[in-house]
């Protein structure tokens, strides 16, 4: 096992059986291709094996940082030595850097595929730091190889590669979700898309409630949107999608998120600017609920509900039957606004502009719709809103604002 500093090299060597050995080692400088010189031997004679399960394959040759780890951007790392120990399966390795850098990372063990070793890990790229969460889920020794380039590179180089000692593995239920981009949490990508002061930095929520808020201030012209996935969904009776709800309120967007089961869930950031039509990505989320959330949906949303739109009551996307329920809304630019169920309700605008009424829900099993007209000339309505009628009363989701 080699580690090389700038000015000095280290060997630890662990002899597979009992008997003599030799070691030999070959350098060349560092900028050099050309073909390594043999510098020196050492005989080694082993009097007794260690019986330790054997490291995984190194195709880099050397452990730790490399030697010229300063000349790639990076100052620091959060582990000094090339070994690190995760005693209950989980690590996060932080590493420093002089300059913004993006960062992919390579995880190895000789139980783990190319498959599952994709929900192990979580990375976060910020202006002045790059974070690798891992999860191990086995006992045993991994290995963990880091690449970085810079923004404007076009070939991930080789930075360093860790030897991590997992002594609890992680139950397999918990690990990451499959599809995680290398922009998790906040950082360069989410800055570069006019996103900033997020309310959330690291990448990874975990809540016992089932519902979080993710917030960050946008640049004018920036419109967001959202998606929620999990791996498994064992029990929700709605499309995941109606299980998040994206809100503009001038600089400010704003991403809730409720959970109908337990689990691990993505939430995928995406947005465009005025120059760019379509949606890009921006960065992932992971979000972590081993109580028993079962949150009902939030209404199902049509595209005029846009930036400005804002849903005060009710937050929840399924209504009880032949009940009252007060709908309070904002709808920029509406010159009117109706609930059309059993029957239509007109909605009344008040002086802090907002667009309120009490409506009467009818029939278990059908659907309630907020609408608007946008022309004073025209008297057709565009649906915003859509509710369905449950037979039961609603877990409270509160109100906003």
């Amino acid at each position: 096992m080699m580690t090389v500093s700038e000015n000095s090299m280290t060997i630890k060597v662990t002899p597979p059986t009992k008997g003599l050995f030799d070691l030999m080692i070959f350098a060349r400088y560092a900028d050099s291709q050309d073909p390594y010189n043999w510098v020196c031997s050492y005989q080694i004679q082993c009097l007794e094996p260690r019986n330790g399960e054997t490291l995984p394959e190194n195709p880099f040759h050397f452990w730790g940082l490399h030697q010229k780890v300063r000349d790639f951007g990076i100052d620091e790392s959060s582990y000094k030595g090339e070994l690190l120990v995760a005693p209950q399966g989980t690590l996060l390795l932080t590493l420093q850097t002089s300059r913004p850098l993006l960062a992919t990372y390579e995880l190895v063990n000789k139980d783990l595929d190319a498959a599952l070793s994709k929900k192990c890990l979580a990375t976060q790229a910020e202006e002045e730091k790059l974070s690798c969460h891992v999860l191990c889920p086995f006992q045993g020794y991994y290995r963990l190889s880091v690449f970085v380039k810079d923004l404007g590179g076009t070939t991930f180089r080789n930075t360093a590669n860790f030897l991590i000692h997992c002594l609890g593995p992680i139950n397999q239920n918990e690990l990451f979700p499959l599809g995680l981009s290398m922009h998790c949490g906040s950082g360069i990508s989410s800055g570069s898309h006019g996103l900033s002061n997020p309310s959330h930095s690291a990448p990874i929520i975990t809540t016992k409630l089932g519902k979080c808020n993710i917030t960050f201030h946008a640049r004018a012209g920036i419109e967001v949107t959202a998606s929620l996935s999990k791996d498994k969904v064992t029990g929700s009776k709605y499309p995941l999608e109606r299980y998040l709800l994206v809100t503009h309120l001038r600089s400010k967007v704003s991403v809730c998120i409720v959970l109908p089961e337990p689990g691990v869930y993505k939430v995928g950031l995406f947005g465009r600017s005025k120059e760019h039509k379509e949606f890009a990505h921006i960065c992932d989320y992971v979000i972590r609920c081993f109580s028993e959330p079962s949150w009902p949906p939030f209404p199902k949303v049509y595209s005029l509900w846009r930036r400005g739109c804002v849903l005060l009551e009710p937050r929840t996307g399924v209504l009880q039957a032949q009940s009252w329920v007060r709908f309070r809304v904002k709808v920029p630019k509406a010159h009117k606004a109706v609930v059309l169920g059993q029957e239509k309700t007109v909605l009344q605008l008040s002086p802090s502009t907002v667009w309120e009424g009490d409506v009467f829900i009818g029939a278990m099993g059908t659907q309630v719709r907020l609408a608007a007209s946008f022309s004073q000339h025209c008297s057709s309505l565009e649906v915003l809103l859509a509710f369905e009628v449950g037979g039961d009363p609603p877990a409270s989701l509160g109100c906003s604002g």
